[in-house]
């Protein structure tokens, strides 16, 4: 895109605006010219010298139930286009996805973890193990190879550099001490299987193999797992499969098993603490994870469900190696306009990438019409895109668009840099911004207004001097502005399908940001 209306620093400039009811979206506007006059707007200074952490990427979860949809609802060609659409770099240039080790609630066949044996058996040299049986997305392949697979196969020749983040909902049943998958129950520390008290007789030990099978399966078809977490939702005794652990278990068996494992086999492959919301950490991080734990370490993974997201800094700044990544989060079918856009593009867009953040991926990819598939009764939730499951009509939610501000502005490799903030949460008080400086020195940057009226927001560059830019900002919406001295992906979003939802019921359709789990 070209259009610099006398900036001399940078030849090309896009700019969008993406409205919170979705009537402008991600909207092609005029770059504002320079002009000295900054009037009554509120003064954004983006500031390319100071600079915080790397963006590593966005996007959302392949569960089984998002995988069914692209895979069994779309002929080969829609679903191909579909993928380019979200995938590729000169597209919508989504560059992260996050995948369950395992069944979770959102799933399309039944429950099924890879070493499942009758009730009483323990395979404990996971003779077993199996991501699935048959080709990949033939009708009659099981688990992983039904669906997910297939569609992560696909998603990886459009886009080889995508990161795929795995997390287990549950152990295998014959491995907690509650021999079910549902419910919690815990791993069964320091019990002993098979015949002898050594380390590797430990079912800390054999879990610890569960994960390397894993990714050493999912290398062999071509599918790199950039990172693990240990267990989603630690703190979460949820009716679909669920294991227990503390803060201080998961840094223990991080540290003294997953970490030497994953060392010996997969040193690439990184492991991150938590994933959960920071409720979880009732206690100053430093007094349950010592350093020496917290070092084996790439980072932590949050959910933002609930508050109080000052855990997270505080967590980050207690161990500075590590990233901050965003694992979960989604909004309701009846989420109201405000709502969802104060969560996706305030909290999580703006607020918390301003403050640290540096990946974000969704919940589920894909959802159809009426919040499914699901096995758990996990009613009313919705996709960052909506399937028609008869017809695989697409429609695309605020969620698609918060990530695809980032995936097509965003280059992953850029630094976080400094901006102008008037909001304390996200989504309350003035206007936020979140900057970025790419490698080859290109900026891009989102403004996101927290109110229920446009505001007119003056931007300017370091360096700029007095040259500001005005521009308005959409109630409860976004503007994104990409600054560089080579090409801008400028391509538009395809005209959404038409067809009716038919949301199952859920009453939870109103509730403010980090109070809704």
């Amino acid at each position: 895109m070209s259009g610099n209306n006398g900036s001399t620093q940078f030849q090309n400039e896009f700019w969008t605006a993406t409205s919170g009811d979705l009537k402008q979206k991600r909207e092609h506007i005029e770059t504002p010219k320079q002009t000295s006059l900054a009037e009554d707007a509120v003064k954004i200074i983006i500031d390319p010298s100071e600079k915080h952490q790397d963006w590593l990427g966005a996007g959302a979860a392949i569960t089984d139930s998002a995988a069914s949809l692209i895979w069994g609802s779309m002929d080969a060609s829609h679903r191909d286009h579909l993928l380019h659409e979200l995938f590729d770099p000169e597209q919508g240039g989504y560059s992260a996805v996050r995948v369950p080790l395992g069944s979770c609630d959102f799933q399309s066949q039944t429950y099924y973890t890879y070493d499942d044996v009758p009730a009483g058996e323990h395979d404990a040299d996971l003779e077993k193990f199996s991501i699935g049986e048959g080709t990949p997305g033939a009708p009659d392949a099981t688990k992983d190879l039904k669906y997910i697979v297939p569609v992560l196969q696909e998603i990886l020749k459009i886009n080889p550099a995508v990161k795929v983040i795995a997390s287990p909902w549950s152990a295998p049943a014959w491995m907690k001490n509650t021999d079910h998958l549902t419910h919690g129950g815990r791993l069964r520390f320091g019990e002993y299987t098979g015949n002898g008290y050594t380390d590797k007789d430990r079912f800390e030990y054999i879990y610890a193999q569960y994960f390397v099978r894993y990714i050493d399966a999912y290398q062999k078809l071509g599918i790199p797992i950039y990172g693990v977490t240990i267990q989603n939702e630690p703190s979460n005794a949820a009716h679909w499969p669920a294991m227990i652990w503390t803060p201080a278990q998961l840094a223990d068996f991080g540290y003294h098993f997953l970490r030497p494992a994953l060392n010996h086999s997969f040193p690439d492959t990184k492991m991150y603490f938590l994933d959960d919301s920071p409720h979880a950490l009732t206690k100053p991080i430093t007094d349950e994870v010592p350093f020496e734990q917290a070092m084996a370490f790439d980072g932590m993974a949050v959910h933002t469900y609930m508050e109080p997201y000052d855990r997270l800094y505080r967590a980050s700044r207690a161990f500075p190696n590590w990233s901050l990544l965003m694992t979960e989060r989604r909004c309701m079918m009846r989420e109201t306009p405000e709502n969802a856009a104060h969560i996706m593009f305030g909290v999580i867009g703006n607020w918390l990438v301003h403050n640290g953040l540096g990946m974000i991926t969704l919940w589920n990819l894909a959802l159809d019409e009426r919040g499914l598939p699901n096995a758990a009764d996990s009613t009313g939730r919705r996709g960052v895109i909506t399937i028609d499951h008869t017809t695989g009509k697409v429609q695309r939610n605020l969620e698609y668009y918060m990530l695809r501000n980032f995936g097509q502005d965003v280059p992953v490799g850029s630094k976080v840099i400094k901006s102008t903030n008037y909001t304390p949460d996200g989504y309350s008080g003035g206007l936020g911004s979140v900057a970025f400086l790419a490698p080859d020195g290109a900026i891009a940057a989102h403004l996101y207004n927290p109110t229920g009226e446009p505001i007119t927001a003056a931007v300017t560059v370091n360096g700029s001097g007095d040259q500001w830019q005005n521009v308005t900002v959409p109630a409860w919406g976004t503007v994104t502005l990409h600054k560089s001295n080579s090409a801008i992906n400028g391509s538009g979003i395809p005209a959404d399908d038409e067809f009716k939802l038919n949301p199952s019921p859920d009453h939870r359709t109103d509730v403010a940001p980090g109070q809704e789990q």
